[in-house]
């Protein structure tokens, strides 16, 4: 009879200890290190920027916009080739992209696609600055697949091409317009969101951080060939 208890209390202390281990794992180790896993925001229906939430790329190891840095004053540096020809951007029938930016025209971009950043890095990314709250708007025809914040990139937007394959990244975001949302349907020029510091741009420092990248698999949004916006904008 005693042999049956302390076998029962040691089955009692196995399931404990498992049960230990099982909750300390969620807690911690089975955390996503990466703030893109998981759904993304969907845009407020007021077309204010909601609660920073960490939301990510399901299954993405490295969220292709981590190059997002802050900024004081975007350098002057030689620009390099695009990596793809500007016929192709965006779809067939898309030669040229719109500067996505309201009211700034090509004489007030600095190309900034080369830029040092921490860790060797490039910045791989064109800012545009412009004041807090100018409206952000469709570089070209796409749809809206992504609405989230970032701890790097705040307030950001991804868009993907009519052509499926060209990739829009907009970050730093004050806030959203509010026709904006997840699987939403943009023309070429229509407003997205509005310019902010939001993220890691730094307090004031109000700028729109504008990346593009070609993709093979659009399910894999984050990750593709890294193109330079700043002559296509030109």
């Amino acid at each position: 009879m005693r042999f049956v208890q302390v076998i029962k209390r040691v089955l009692l202390i196995t399931l404990f200890i498992i049960g230990l281990i099982f909750a300390i794992w969620l807690a911690f180790i089975a955390r996503p290190s990466s703030e893109f896993i998981g759904r993304a925001t969907a845009a407020p229906a007021n077309g204010q920027a909601s609660k920073p939430v960490k939301a990510m790329l399901v299954g993405a190891a490295e969220e292709k916009p981590a190059n997002v840095e802050t900024v004081s004053a975007a350098p002057t540096l030689p620009s390099p080739p695009a990596v793809v020809k500007p016929a192709v951007i965006g779809g067939a029938n898309s030669t040229k992209l719109t500067i996505p930016v309201q009211g700034i025209t090509p004489d007030k971009l600095t190309d900034t696609f080369d830029a040092a950043r921490s860790e060797g890095r490039t910045h791989q990314a064109l800012d545009i600055m412009a004041p807090r709250g100018t409206p952000v708007i469709a570089a070209a025809g796409g749809v809206i697949k992504r609405i989230f914040y970032s701890e790097r990139g705040g307030h950001t937007l991804y868009q993907l091409g009519i052509d499926g394959k060209t990739v829009f990244y907009y970050a730093h975001l004050d806030s959203y317009a509010k026709s904006i949302a997840q699987g939403s349907e943009v023309k070429q020029g229509e407003v997205l969101a509005y310019v902010g510091d939001t993220g890691n741009a730094g307090a004031g420092n109000y700028h729109l951080h504008f990346a593009m990248w070609m993709v093979t698999d659009p399910k894999r949004l984050w990750s593709g060939e890294n193109i330079n916006p700043y002559p296509l904008l030109r």
